[in-house]
């Protein structure tokens, strides 16, 4: 055969698997379009992959908020315990709908249940209750946790999941109302918004760049008093041209026989757009995005009360970020930690626990929807958050590996990851940024935000709100492109309604071109090529913005207009009532200095086990936490103690060591006097200390000590006891 003919082959069989790739893309085009209208008709109920019932509806509350708590019902088969820690998983209002957190079997509710856990699930509707504020809803988000708490009194506190925006709604809630949260996780939540690398995260210059709140004030009017959350899409969509514009589209078209699922699954959750009210989005705007007031400690609810500190929060906290999110880059999901103590020694006497996990390259609705994110990192934060609950206080970072066969103990692990902490100091966190002078133009925006939101307020509105009607406002919303590619590629467009007849009888003789085909590899060539060149626009686009925006905040005129060139006028970090948090640290010390030698078994194990893993901040593994569970449970069930108590044992004996550690270590024979105690405690540390392998000569020397302060041994000639 000669050259030409098997070119002519070549194309022939191209021609023919191109047109019914076309015609199989738009029909499911089409099927995206009925699936946004059905939708739409359908009220927008929840994505979820789950049953669920209602349980408390917060738009029947005294301040109406238009969330609900929903009880997820396992699957058959399916067991749960009611005893276990509930968790809560609450999706971020952030201009789509909610069900991300539970729209697919490996999810954030998906292994909440596997692990036999109760879950519940924080939904909300399209529309907001008439003049409803963040506040009004995080009084129903309390009343949620209440309720949880009521349902499940046996149980620890329950665990709140906050996606994105939600992560810092829950940091709020838990820093506002303590004493009825549990453990939160904050998933791609940016609680520091001015932070980033320079040359990257382009998406914190937006407000900067569009002259602050006004925009979003103009959105609202126009909305009749109500933002469309299709703005906030169109956002994230234009951070990453390439993908928006192309590349979803043609991975679509080239893999139509078998995308055609995973497209649509995650369509329907893309296109459902939700709305806020006027005064949510400018608190949003203003207190996060162009403020960043949560971090600085300048949040205070309009009814009264303290200001919201986050270091009131008093269960642990777990921060997932990632290198590869550039919505919520790592320094935005963590360099609060910074604003917030100057030490991690700062962290450990306050009480806290805060634990953060990197990721290496998952995108931001990745750490959400991700299959391979949620069977590694979900999965590992939900299967061991017992063991975050009763690390001691202090800066963590979690680090999830893959279990090796000749890991010491490895029987212990029931999975195939390992989780281990290690302690990190405050200059670890601000080492994941270039630099923080980059965040002084952002106060300069925060300022400028203001005197364009009043002139404004002052001079325009006033000529737009009169024309502004609920139609105009419908129409408005209908003609978002978000919307409007929805509905014309439905069958509510008569020019689609062939295509279905036309898909079925394609799909029944479908011949799809051979892979090496040069016809097909050529097309491919040529989206890459599109895919580089949006790429390089992109690129060229976000250097554009940052060098605008730092000639525009960075300019002395600018600064000086705004009165950030007079003396002293720039941001000083507050501390609220450090000077009292100092107080009652103190007091505090000075009451447990007398309790050293109180106690029993628990506090003289915890004790022991602190002592020796302090020494050289030995990291300290998912094997310690493992090797304390198989002892518990060898214990009959009249000496078990639950994980709140062990967490509050922990805590205790973690400041008696800080007060005196020589005392505390002395003090162990009067925690267990009799010989049969100090031989069980005494084992079980060495146990629990040689779970991950041998102990460090130093750890080895400290366990000796302990040894021998409990008198289970001659003291050799010349040994030291002292601590």
């Amino acid at each position: 055969m000669t050259i030409s003919t098997e070119l002519f082959k070549d194309w022939a069989e191209y021609v023919t698997d191109s047109a019914q790739r076309s015609v199989l893309f738009w029909d499911v085009l089409r099927k995206r379009g009925n699936i946004a209208v059905e939708h739409f008709e359908q009220g927008k109920p929840p994505l979820l992959a789950f049953e669920h019932e209602m349980v408390l509806d917060g738009r029947t509350l005294d301040r109406p908020a238009n969330y609900a708590l929903l009880r997820i019902l396992p699957r058959p088969g399916q067991r749960i315990d009611p005893a276990k820690r509930p968790f809560i998983v609450v999706d971020p209002r952030a201009g789509h709908g909610p069900g991300i957190g539970g729209f697919k079997e490996d999810s954030e509710v998906g292994f909440a249940l596997r692990f036999g856990h109760p879950c519940y699930f924080v939904t909300f509707f399209p529309e907001p209750e008439p003049g409803q504020t963040l506040e009004d809803v995080a009084r129903a988000e309390a009343l949620f946790v209440e309720k949880v708490r009521e349902l499940h009194p046996d149980s620890d506190k329950p665990c709140i999941y906050g996606n994105c925006q939600a992560g810092w709604a829950v940091a709020i809630l838990s820093a506002a109302r303590p004493e009825i949260m549990g453990p939160i996780i904050l998933a791609g939540a940016p609680l520091s918004y001015w932070a980033g690398v320079e040359g990257s995260n382009p998406m914190r210059y937006t407000g900067g760049l569009t002259g602050g709140s006004w925009a979003a004030l103009l959105a609202s009017d126009l909305g009749n008093g109500r933002f469309d959350g299709a703005n906030l899409v169109r956002n994230f969509e234009n951070l990453n041209p390439a993908n928006t514009y192309w590349s979803k589209y043609y991975n679509l078209y080239s893999r139509i026989d078998t995308e055609e699922e995973r497209f649509l699954e995650f369509e329907r959750w893309w296109g459902g757009i939700f709305l806020m009210n006027e005064e949510e989005i400018l608190a949003i705007v203003n207190g996060l995005f162009i403020g960043n007031k949560l971090a600085r400690g300048e949040i205070v609810p309009s009814q009264g009360g303290k200001t919201i500190d986050l270091r009131n929060i008093r269960s642990p906290i777990v921060i997932f970020a990632s290198w590869g999110d550039n919505i919520t880059p790592p320094q935005q999901a963590l360099n609060w930690i910074a604003d917030v103590y100057d030490s991690a020694e700062e962290i450990r006497i306050n009480e806290q626990v805060i634990v953060y996990t990197l990721h290496e390259d998952v995108g931001h609705l990745g750490i959400f929807v991700s299959a391979r994110v949620a069977q590694k990192h979900t999965s590992e934060f939900i299967g061991g958050l017992d063991f975050i609950d009763i690390l001691p206080p202090g800066l963590y970072e979690l680090i999830i590996d893959d279990k090796r066969p000749d890991l010491p103990n490895a029987d212990l692990i029931p999975d195939r990851y390992v989780m281990r902490f290690e302690a990190r100091e405050i200059a670890d966190i601000l080492k994941l940024d270039d630099t923080r002078e980059d965040e002084l133009r952002f106060e300069t925006v925060a300022r400028v935000s203001q005197v364009n939101e009043s002139l404004y307020e002052t001079f325009a509105r006033p000529w737009i709100t009169p024309f502004v009607t609920e139609a105009s406002a419908r129409w408005l919303r209908l003609m978002h492109p978000a919307r409007l590619e929805r509905l014309t590629a439905s069958d509510h467009n008569p020019f689609m309604r062939p295509l279905e007849p036309l898909a079925e009888a394609v799909r029944r003789d479908r011949r799809p071109a051979s892979p090496d085909n040069p016809f097909v590899q050529a097309e491919r060539r040529m989206s890459d090529g599109i895919v580089e060149a949006l790429e390089e626009y992109r690129k060229s686009r976000d250097l554009a913005y940052e060098r605008l925006f730092k000639a525009i905040y960075g300019a002395p005129l600018v600064e000086a207009a705004v009165g950030l060139r007079a003396e002293g006028a720039r941001h000083v970090r507050r501390r609220g009532d450090a000077a009292l948090r100092a107080e009652l640290a103190k007091a505090r010390l000075a009451l447990l200095a007398t309790r050293i030698e109180e106690g029993g078994r628990l506090e003289a194990l915890m004790r022991a086990l602190i002592y020796v893993f302090r020494e050289d901040r030995r990291m300290v593994d998912e094997r310690t936490f493992r090797m304390m569970e198989r002892i518990r449970d060898e214990r009959p069930d009249a000496e078990r103690v639950s994980v709140a108590q062990v967490k509050d044992c922990v805590r205790v004996q973690a400041a008696i060591l800080q007060i005196d550690e020589e005392r505390a270590i002395r003090a162990l024979p009067s925690l267990v006097p009799d010989r049969e105690g100090r031989e069980r405690v005494l084992d079980a540390v060495r146990r629990i200390s040689r779970a991950q392998g041998a102990l460090s000569a130093k750890a080895e020397a400290r366990l000796d000590q302990i040894q021998a302060v409990l008198g289970l041994e001659e003291r050799k000639p010349g040994r030291a006891v002292t601590a």
